[in-house]
Formats: C-alpha cells, sequence, structure tokens
C-alpha cells in the first residue's frame, strides 16, 4: 500500500477477560490523516463483516476498546443471524482538522484491501455513502453502496430500524403480553437515521413518545410530527416508560441506570448499549426484559450481506430482517427455560453458533 503504515497488534490482545481477537491492526497514513483500528474478533463463520465507524474519541485509547468491543458484537450479531461471517469492525479517529475525506476513505479503502477478504466493512456511525464510494475505488470488500435502477444496495440504516422495531415489538409482546404498540410508551434516545426511522414507526403504530437528541432541531421536528415528549439527554433514561429505546453511542446502561431505571422493556439499535453483562443481570433481576442490540439491530448487517453477495431484493431482505421477531421469542424461551439474564443467555447462543460453524 502507497505510504500507509500498517502495525498488527497480534492475536494475544482483547477484551479482558474475553477469548482473545484474531486480529487487532493499527493504520496510520500521514498525507490523508488516516489512523484507524481495524478490530477482527472472529472469523469461525467466515470473514469478519462490520461497519466502519468515523468519531471523535477523548483518547486513542478509547478508540481502540471502542473497535474491540464493536467487532465482538458483529461477530454475536452475525451469528444469531445465521450471516455466513465472522465479526469484525473498523474504527477511524475523526480529528478536528479539515481534511480531505475522500482521499482519507479511499486510504482506508487501501488498509481494507490489503487484509485480502479477511475483514469486509460499510457503513456505520459518522460514515456515509459517498464515504463507501470512495473505499470501494480502492477495495472490492466493501458494502452498502447505492446502486443505480433496480439493483438493491445502500444506505443500510432503515433495514437496521425495521428490525429494531420488529425486535421491539417482539420484545413487548414476550414480556408485557401486549400484541399491539398502540399506547405502548417508548422513551427513545437519538433520533440519527436509524432512531428517526423508528421514531416513525412507532408513531404509526400508536406508541406514546418521549424523544432526546443533541440536536434540538430533530426534537423539535419529532414533537410537531408526532406528538413527542421532548426531554434533556441526561434526562432520557430516568424517565418513566414501557419501553426504552437507546438508538444514540454505546454505554447507556450504566451501572446506575440499571439499578434505578423505570422501564418493563429495553430494545433500541445502538450497538453495547450495556457497560457490561453486569448491569444486564441487574436489569433481569429487576424484571426488566433486556432485547440485546446485538440480536434486534442486525438488520443493517443482513442488507449489507445480501448486498454484497448479490443475492436479494428489498422484499427478501425484509422478510429476512423480519426473521429477528422470532428469534427474540426464542430468547425469551431460553432465559425462562434457564433463569439466565437475556445478555448473557443471548451471548451463550451466538458463541453456540460460532462453534458449531
Amino acid at each position: 500500500m502507497d505510504r500507509l503504515t500498517t502495525t498488527a497488534a497480534g492475536t494475544l490482545f482483547g477484551i479482558h477477560g474475553e477469548p482473545a481477537h484474531e486480529r487487532i491492526v493499527l493504520a496510520t497514513d500521514a498525507p490523508t490523516g488516516l489512523q484507524a483500528v481495524i478490530a477482527v474478533y472472529s472469523t469461525a463463520r467466515g470473514p469478519a463483516f462490520g461497519g466502519c465507524r468515523y468519531w471523535q474519541y477523548a483518547s486513542d485509547h478509547e478508540a481502540y476498546n471502542d473497535a474491540l468491543r464493536l467487532s465482538q458484537g458483529m461477530a454475536f450479531k452475525n451469528a444469531l443471524a445465521d450471516l455466513p461471517f465472522g465479526g469484525g469492525k473498523a474504527v477511524i479517529l475523526r480529528k478536528p482538522d479539515a481534511l480531505d475525506r475522500t482521499a482519507m476513505f479511499k486510504a482506508f479503502g487501501r488498509l481494507v484491501q490489503s487484509l485480502d477478504g479477511i475483514y469486509l466493512t460499510a457503513e456505520d456511525v459518522g460514515t456515509t455513502a459517498d464515504d463507501m464510494r470512495a473505499v470501494q475505488s480502492e477495495t472490492r470488500y466493501v458494502s452498502g453502496i447505492p446502486r443505480s435502477g433496480d439493483v438493491y444496495g445502500g444506505n443500510p440504516s432503515p433495514r437496521t430500524a425495521y428490525g429494531v422495531f420488529i425486535g421491539l415489538q417482539a420484545a413487548v409482546d414476550s414480556a408485557l403480553g401486549r400484541k399491539s404498540l398502540d399506547g405502548v410508551s417508548v422513551a427513545l434516545q437519538g433520533l440519527g437515521s436509524v432512531g428517526w426511522d423508528l421514531c416513525e414507526r412507532l408513531h404509526q403504530a400508536g406508541a406514546q413518545l418521549i424523544v432526546s437528541d443533541i440536536d434540538a432541531t430533530r426534537t423539535a421536528r419529532a414533537a410537531q410530527m408526532f406528538g413527542a415528549r421532548v426531554v434533556e439527554i441526561a434526562q432520557i433514561a430516568g424517565v418513566e416508560a414501557d419501553v426504552f429505546a437507546p438508538c444514540a453511542l454505546g454505554g447507556s446502561i450504566t451501572a446506575e441506570v440499571a439499578a434505578h431505571c423505570r422501564f418493563k422493556v429495553i430494545a433500541g439499535g445502538a450497538n453495547n448499549q450495556l457497560m457490561s453483562l453486569a448491569e444486564g443481570d441487574v436489569l433481569h433481576q429487576r424484571g426488566i426484559f433486556y432485547a440485546p442490540d446485538f440480536l434486534v439491530n442486525a438488520g443493517g448487517i443482513i442488507s449489507c450481506v445480501r448486498e454484497y453477495l448479490g443475492s436479494a431484493e428489498e422484499a427478501s431482505v425484509l422478510a429476512e430482517v423480519a426473521q429477528i421477531g422470532p428469534r427474540v421469542f426464542e430468547l425469551a424461551g431460553r432465559v425462562s427455560a434457564t433463569g439466565v439474564a437475556p445478555a448473557r443467555a443471548a451471548v451463550a447462543w451466538a458463541r453456540e453458533k460460532m462453534v458449531a460453524a
């Protein structure tokens, strides 16, 4: 790769107390300012498939840890969705200085290409279809590319939101015995592309919405269009509602939130909602049903996989995404049979599928 410096961290590193990642790659490209981490957690089911996040982190260490956790979540997500891929994730550190974004993502594309298909990338938080086009100019190991005509492809966010909606419905049915979302109160955190689409679907289903977002124009629009009650970001996890739907960044279920929140169900689009499995245990002990993020937000990766394999059209992809609902019911059955908290039960289920592969 032209002027791209790459360092592989090896297989001895990973999340503390967890099996080591198969590969962790750190890369920089001075001419474009690229600073990237690619974490490959597992290729047991096939090449590692997961999006590329472009975000400004408080430290390099924080970015590194995010890549590790996200890649593990992708391995679980792909396994539970029965996709023929393992789990990986890329993180590009966003800097405040103005950069040639296209050139940087081309450099990232060269990095992906250098891994010879071990890792496949796609859109994630902070990246766009144009970014993926730049990546595509340097590698074929990329998905989420808008196509001309009726060819399937493009932004996977609507399929992610659809899957979260289906999963949330199933969680409410399973935990609360309510077949309809009409009148169900939902506190929705984050009105980005997934959160907004989910908000629309919940409103159409008759849910009563409480929303928060860093962008006041989005919350004002949600109030106007959906009759949503707007609260501050710091307040959303503390409101009283039937359902909490985290759709911003991860880590929203802290020890404090797990111990004191006033929800009955948690199901949202954000990755890594729990700070750790311990928070999931607390939720379970308090009778709160947590539908793990890597189970319910798999719609986007299903979309990207089917686009990459050239094996789908919109209707068939949506039908596959809709299987998230039955999987939520199956998880609830496992929880009922074993008494294990949903988060731990889902991890064990995913590992079963990874070992079987």
